[in-house]
């Protein structure tokens, strides 16, 4: 069975960089045509889409978070990191991990169940 499990510090420093580890077991992060998507929700706003690392290690990220956004991987732990720097109370946010095939790359399959991160001094 897919699981992936997000974590990473709850609580960040505004101009600090936020970094999250997705560690995925059942099935490997470079398994053919699945790409691995970073998204968060806001509190009582909407799910927003953070970017994406392919299951070849290519990245895609939102205009709107390129400037500050990172994506990588480590396939010996079989995980994915998020970076995000010079973050703001507006990144406050439940930041989610989760997978989608080439075919349908918003349409996600296996989600983590999500952790709070907040940012404030």
């Amino acid at each position: 069975q897919v699981q992936l499990q997000e974590s990473g510090p709850g609580l960040v420093n505004p101009s600090q960089t936020l970094s999250l580890t997705c560690t995925v077991s059942g099935t490997s992060i470079t398994a053919n045509y699945y790409y691995w998507s970073w998204i968060r929700q806001p509190p009582g706003k909407g799910l927003e889409w953070i970017g994406y690392i392919a299951y070849r290690g290519s990245t895609i990220y939102s205009p709107s978070l390129k400037s500050r956004t990172s994506i990588s991987r480590d396939t010996s732990k079989n995980q994915l990191t998020l970076h995000l720097s010079s973050v703001t109370p507006e990144d406050t946010a439940v930041y989610y991990c989760a997978r989608a095939r080439q075919d349908s790359l918003f349409e996600y399959d296996y989600w983590g169940q999500g952790t709070q991160v907040t940012v404030s001094s």
